[in-house]
């Protein structure tokens, strides 16, 4: 059996469409394909099901998946041990995060990183939507709580707070001293139908029936949107709590806690360029949100 074939396998198992993984594979769409033919009749069965959707596996197609991982995982392994061709010379991290974290703190920190390792090349998923560390969609994955399954590495990063904002001038014009003051009150919020975790639906734990007139599932664009003025909103106070143009509201009466947790698959926590990376983010966030509070 060939191993180029089961890399091509592999990729496009990940990425569904063979245009997605002709371009991570830096080949034409057509030679994966082959390469897929290829791989079906010298085993003699079929690995994908095939739709307008793209590719999916077939229960044989799981199977050799979960080898082919095996496989992958020892290569990764003699590269960094015995060949020593490991991260803190080149190598791919694939890092997804909440934007706040991401944008606000990895992102604005990741040059001295860059420094120290500037062969490891990080690709940095700051959203809010839920990837798999089980199917490879990322190496490191920093979650608003521990998964309860799978094998998985996982640690506390740290606890983060989240208070209710307004802009000084918003402050001024709108005297809030209670929760019931909160009534009728202009909010910016996430849109409710992208929420994905039940973590970041912070409202609902403030206000049981807010008039929400500006959502957004990016936490920057909230931001400014609070801090020109719209209404009010909740922020991580490491992001919010440096900007002048802010300020909190019902200081003792609203503060929520939430946690950070790292997580990366067993097979790939001996990785050096995954733990030089993972250690990056533990110092990172030690300085830069563990002494906030």
């Amino acid at each position: 059996m060939n191993w180029d074939d089961l890399k091509y396998f592999l990729i496009l198992s990940r990425s569904s469409k063979l245009l997605n993984a002709a371009k991570k594979l830096k080949v034409e769409p057509t030679t994966i394909a082959r390469r897929i033919k290829r791989l079906e009749i010298n085993l003699k069965m079929q690995l994908f099901h095939k739709s307008p959707r793209g590719y999916s596996l077939t229960e044989k197609g799981l199977e050799l998946a979960k080898y082919s991982e095996k496989i992958e995982n020892q290569i990764f392994g003699i590269n960094e041990r015995l060949v020593k061709k490991n991260s803190l010379v080149s190598g791919n991290v694939r890092v997804t995060v909440g934007e706040g974290l991401g944008s606000e703190i990895i992102s604005k920190n990741i040059q001295k990183f860059n420094n120290k390792y500037p062969d490891i090349k990080i690709e940095l998923l700051a959203d809010t939507k839920s990837r798999s560390i089980s199917n490879n969609e990322t190496d490191i994955l920093i979650s608003l709580s521990r998964p309860k399954s799978g094998r998985l590495i996982c640690s506390k990063l740290c606890d983060y707070f989240v208070r209710l904002y307004a802009s000084n001038e918003f402050s001024k014009k709108n005297k809030i001293k209670k929760l019931h003051d909160l009534k009728d009150k202009p909010f910016v919020s996430y849109v409710d139908e992208f929420i994905e975790f039940e973590e970041l639906d912070y409202l609902k734990e403030v206000c049981r029936s807010p008039n929400v007139i500006f959502s957004s599932n990016s936490l920057r664009s909230q931001m400014m949107a609070i801090e020109t003025g719209l209404g009010l909103g909740l922020l991580h106070t490491f992001i919010a709590s440096n900007n002048r143009n802010l300020k909190v509201v019902l200081k003792d009466s609203i503060k929520i806690k939430r946690e950070y947790w790292i997580i990366v698959h067993e097979n790939n926590f001996q990785l050096e360029r995954i733990k030089v990376f993972c250690d990056f983010i533990r110092e990172l966030v030690k300085e830069k949100i563990c002494s906030l509070e």
